[in-house]
């Protein structure tokens, strides 16, 4: 490593030139020839996956997704001059690419109006699925249309997951710009100079760039989620600027001891550029844990982000180094008056005396900050998976506004209906007649729309409204209630097959699928880690205790998304006026993302209390164990604080965004890093470090021979000048510290 960064150091011209032509080919392919991102919800073997491909290979005219058109008018939709308005509208409609029907609520016995008549709703139906319709102007086509048709006497909303899936906001909106900008003033607080400040911005930008063109390149070639670009720019911007972040510390902390800057860069790479590479490695082992899911949807989004956070390592490692050749000895240029930062005289700070105090105390300071995890963490035990609706957006989407109107008029289940599709002999509309029949008088379902038959008169397809809206837990039971028991009962004498699908069945069915495989993907992401851990660090207690620590403030972050999101406190303050359940995918892609950077900044603070501790140990000094715990977070306590507080700012700044699902997503990130960094790595590891002693070190002789020898230790002439001055500095400046043990 130390050999690596001074050549990247040397050869400063050649790596960025290497960096920057990487760069602009990937960004001119990406425009020219990137793919289109999708996002495929399907449920391999899931019966609504039954469903969707019996319309698809059957009935497609049936197999894409559907809109709304719904209408308010005071005077009543049957006026004359309304209902020639709207009929004008429908026809209009029914020529806008890919729609194949538009069912008018005219239609005789359409059953599409409200009891009081003032309320309507028409359905389009298209050839293609919704996130299909995103990149084209069909849904531009549509709004113009509606707008053009609406007044004052009379009210046109979309809505449906059409509308929903183009109205989602895109990377490089508003909340990671905010985020940047809050990075920047974090960082010039931290490094007190522009010039640092600058280089790990500039690092996460063009590693960003490069995966966000990546990606578009690979959806030529397998599906890429929607949501995939968001997560990586998330995901690229927190990482990318952190591991740029602790490279850029250790560097000038070789500078401030007198170093030479290509000595220092060999030093840096040597002590934190170990450190960031098993960091992300443990990033990418975590997120690869979600393929174990098998679901398309799941492994685009873990494939996505594993591939950002790698080209993130590699130019922390390669990038970093070179820019750093250029900076040279002036990397503290440009100083913002009155903040001078010394990066080598950390048992002066405030950090290493807090870390006295709680070893003070260490059995106070550990229940205190268990029990802050625990209250915390205790509303998941509430935790409900399911599917966010357009009832949870903000009422200035149309999407919303259509639901509402929906369930003013209908019932909130007409927001979210299920499709019941029969595979029937030819001609045998007499059972189909039957299951119709049967359906209107289950409990729970507010209205069945006569059947559709496909041209071949063998496929057919029974709408059926809940009298609850999607995200009801009711719903679910009704769905698994028709399942189960109602269709069985009337299928049972006749030919018929019959799934239950729809975008809400999918949702459930998703949700079904990835509660039942998540216990499993934990076990592995946990069994790997701590192996990892222990290879690592040369002990079973720190893997241990890593573990158990990112699953609680994980488990807390759990706690507070339910308590915002599902029970409602607070949850106006970031623009959610209506609770609902967790979407169903977000546990396990928190936990996937989580578990990860929280490891992260284990491997920075345990990798600097285990080189303090080996260096203390080297010098013969009787209180080891606790300096090298004190040091090791005095030294490392400011720039995780600032590590932290970017990553806190990147993904708290995703609340700012429309959609449900990106506002729960950077919640509960921006949480768990926000307890990780406080509470986890200030409190609690130092007090169970202390309260350990030297058993925190203990691997036992057969395993020590049994695992690889993969270190984060220091190595390298460089480090160990750095080190070498660390010990001249800490004895000659604060001679008292290492004899007292407070």
């Amino acid at each position: 490593m130390e050999q690596l960064g001074r050549w990247c150091h040397r050869r400063r011209r050649l790596v960025l030139s290497v960096w920057v032509v990487v760069l602009l080919a990937l960004v001119a392919a990406a425009r020219l020839g990137g793919g289109e991102t999708s996002t495929d919800f399907s449920v391999p073997g899931s019966e609504s996956q039954r469903a969707f491909d019996l319309l698809r290979e059957r009935f497609p005219a049936r197999s894409g997704d559907t809109a709304d058109i719904v209408v308010r008018a005071d005077t009543g939709l049957d006026d004359p001059t309304v209902r020639a308005e709207l009929e004008s509208l429908f026809a209009s409609v029914a020529g806008v690419e890919h729609v194949v029907d538009v069912a008018s609520l005219y239609a005789e016995g359409s059953r599409r109006v409200s009891a009081d008549g003032t309320i309507g709703f028409a359905t389009v139906q298209f050839d293609v699925r919704a996130p299909d319709l995103r990149d084209g102007s069909t849904v531009d086509d549509l709004k113009a249309l509606a707008a053009g048709a609406s007044s004052d006497r009379l009210q046109v909303e979309l809505g449906g997951r059409v509308i929903q899936f183009a109205d989602i906001e895109g990377p490089g909106g508003r909340g990671e710009r905010i985020g940047l900008v809050v990075a920047v003033v974090v960082l010039l607080v931290s490094f007190g100079s522009v010039v640092a400040m600058g280089l790990p911005i500039i690092t996460a930008l063009f590693s960003l760039a490069i995966a966000l063109s990546g990606m578009a390149l690979l959806a030529n070639v397998i599906d890429v989620s929607d949501f995939g670009p968001r997560l990586a720019t998330l995901i690229g911007l927190g990482v990318g600027i952190d591991y740029a972040l602790f490279i850029v510390t250790r560097y000038r902390q070789g500078l401030h001891l007198g170093l030479e800057p290509e000595i220092s860069t060999g030093a840096a790479l040597s002590t934190a550029g170990r450190a960031v590479v098993f960091a992300g490695l443990t990033v990418v082992v975590s997120l690869c844990g979600m393929l174990l899911m098998g679901v398309p949807v799941v492994r685009s989004l873990a494939l996505g982000a594993a591939v950002t956070v790698l080209i993130a390592v590699t130019a922390s490692l390669t990038l970093v180094p070179a820019l750093l050749g250029f900076m040279g000895a002036s990397i503290d240029r440009l100083r913002v008056p009155g903040r001078r930062v010394d990066e080598a005289g950390h048992r002066a700070t405030t950090w290493f005396r807090w870390s006295r105090l709680v070893q003070r105390r260490p059995w106070l300071f550990a229940v205190v900050g268990l029990a802050v995890l625990l209250a915390l963490a205790a509303p998941a035990l509430s935790l409900r998976l399911g599917s966010g609706d357009a009832g949870s957006d903000p009422t200035t989407k149309t999407a919303r506004r259509a639901y509402d109107l929906l369930a003013a008029g209908f019932g909130p289940g007409f927001n979210g209906p299920l499709l019941v599709v029969a595979e029937v002999p030819r001609g045998n509309g007499a059972d189909v007649q039957g299951l119709t029949d049967a359906l209107r008088g289950v409990e729970g379902v507010a209205a069945v729309a006569p059947a559709q038959f496909n041209p071949a008169g063998d496929v057919a397809v029974v709408t059926v409204f809940p009298t609850t809206a999607p995200q009801d837990e009711a719903t679910l039971e009704l769905m698994n209630r028709l399942r189960d028991d109602v269709i069985p009962s009337v299928t049972a004498a006749t030919p018929m097959q019959v799934s239950v699908g729809g975008v809400t069945a999918i949702f459930e069915d998703l949700g079904v699928t990835l509660t039942e495989r998540l216990p499993i993907f934990i076990a592995v992401v946990l069994g790997l880690s701590f192996l990892l851990l222990t290879i690592v660090f040369r002990s079973v207690v720190i893997p241990l205790k890593a573990v158990a620590m990112n699953v609680l403030s994980i488990g807390a972050a759990y706690g507070v998304i339910v308590a915002v999101f599902q029970w409602g406190w607070a949850a106006g303050v970031i623009g959610i006026d209506r609770t609902g359940p967790i979407q169903s995918f977000i546990p396990m892609l928190l936990f996937a993302v989580l578990f990860g950077l929280s490891m992260d900044y284990e491997v920075f603070l345990i990798s600097r209390i285990r080189e303090e501790y080996l260096r203390v140990n080297d010098n013969g000094l009787a209180v080891a164990d606790g300096l090298a715990v004190a040091d090791g977070l005095a030294a490392t306590a400011r720039v995780i604080t600032a590590a932290a507080a970017i990553m806190v700012a990147v993904f708290g700044a995703a609340v700012l965004a429309e959609d449900r699902t990106t506002k729960l997503f950077g919640l509960g990130l921006a949480t768990a890093i926000f307890i990780d960094a406080t509470v986890v790595r200030t409190v609690l590891v130092p007090a169970t470090m202390e309260l350990l002693g030297r058993a925190n070190w203990w691997l036992p002789n057969w395993l020590d021979r049994l695992l690889p020898r993969i270190s984060v230790d220091a190595e390298g002439p460089a480090a160990r000048a750095v080190l070498a001055e660390e010990v001249s500095v800490a004895v000659d400046s604060d001679t008292p510290a290492l004899v007292d043990r407070g």
